[in-house]
């Protein structure tokens, strides 16, 4: 139903007010008192089988949603329902930010895949905390981090910390988000030297708190071997509690879409089935060059339950979707949770 009338509807619209047409929808939906039920009989998948034990918390399943989706923590609950095993929320930023200059999602339908360069557009650290504090604790919530656009590089550091102590209380694991590219200049955030200095600052805060929280690093897609390995040389050093692999892509090779039409759109990161197999190998590659010995959150161009597979193949331990959720629907939850059981 979803793939062959509600899609090609909402496909006939912007990309972007598709996406607040579809949280009104939702969100008024689960506010009649049947409907949320319903969606959990549809879409839930329970079984012991698909409990997942990661960095000290229990996920009922591996299919979570990435973040992006609900930036700003208003549609979690919600969307608990869908058969999400956890959800991330954000990319938070201390100062709400309005991102860039619209246009700037844009749907790449021959490809599968979307361009975005939002430009970690939020409503800032303390509105998040507010709508976190509806948390009817039904699903595990991840806090997706990072800086405000305008903030000047030494300061880098302490826009993280002051959205990871904000949201401490509320969230069960943290992702360093320093791979996006659509915030302006972040070549500092893929230095492993500033790298260092970030995971250390944020574990010596998560080290003052009574109840530390895992933090995981989420990386690019368009990493060579060489920094690949220092990730996993950081990985090591620091002793953070995982990666998740991996954020959009700058590259444009193998694509559909015409030269014009990629032109027209202009810069923004690729997600979507595009970078599926580039997503693959570094997951793979840090898999095997890591010797397996810290866990792995596989992203990207999971359209399928094979896709995921492959992600779970290759070395992830938990997956999650984003894009493959706005063009499959609800239903790609819980196709992959079966996949995975009668595997």
């Amino acid at each position: 139903m979803y793939k062959l009338i509600i899609r090609p509807i909402l496909f006939l619209f912007d990309p972007e007010k598709v996406h607040y047409f579809t949280f009104s929808l939702i969100r008024v939906l689960c506010k009649i008192p049947f409907v949320p039920d319903l969606f959990r009989s549809l879409y839930q998948v329970k079984d012991k089988k698909l409990e997942r034990t990661l960095f000290g918390l229990t996920f009922k399943n591996p299919v979570g949603l990435a973040a992006g989706f609900d930036k700003n923590a208003v549609l979690y609950n919600e969307l608990a329902n869908f058969g999400f095993g956890f959800i991330e929320i954000g990319t938070v930023t201390p100062k709400g930010q309005i991102g860039n200059p619209k246009k700037r999602l844009f749907r790449l339908k021959d490809d599968q895949g979307i361009i975005n360069r939002m430009g970690f557009n939020n409503d800032g650290l303390e509105v998040a905390i507010q709508q976190l504090k509806k948390n009817k604790g039904t699903v595990i919530i991840g806090g997706n981090i990072g800086k405000n656009t305008q903030t000047l590089p030494e300061n880098y550091t302490t826009d993280y910390l002051e959205c990871f102590k904000g949201l401490h209380p509320y969230v069960d694991y943290f992702v360093l988000n320093v791979s996006c590219p659509n915030v302006g200049s972040h070549a500092k955030l893929n230095d492993k030297a500033y790298l260092l200095e970030l995971i250390s600052a944020c574990q010596k805060l998560n080290n003052q708190q009574e109840k530390q929280k895992p933090i995981l690093l989420k990386i690019a897609p368009d990493l060579n071997n060489a920094q690949l390995d220092e990730i996993i040389e950081l990985v090591a050093e620091t002793k953070i509690d995982g990666v998740i692999a991996s954020n959009t892509s700058t590259t444009r090779d193998n694509l559909k879409a015409s030269k014009e039409r990629l032109q027209e759109i202009g810069n923004g990161g690729v997600s979507g089935q595009p970078i599926k197999n580039q997503s693959t190998k570094v997951i793979q590659y840090l898999a095997k060059h890591s010797n397996k010995s810290f866990p792995i959150i596989g992203v990207g161009g999971i359209h399928s339950a094979e896709d995921a597979l492959e992600k779970i193949k290759a070395g992830a331990d938990l997956v999650q979707i984003y894009t493959g959720f706005i063009y499959e629907g609800p239903s790609l939850i819980k196709k992959i949770n079966k996949a995975i059981l009668s595997n």
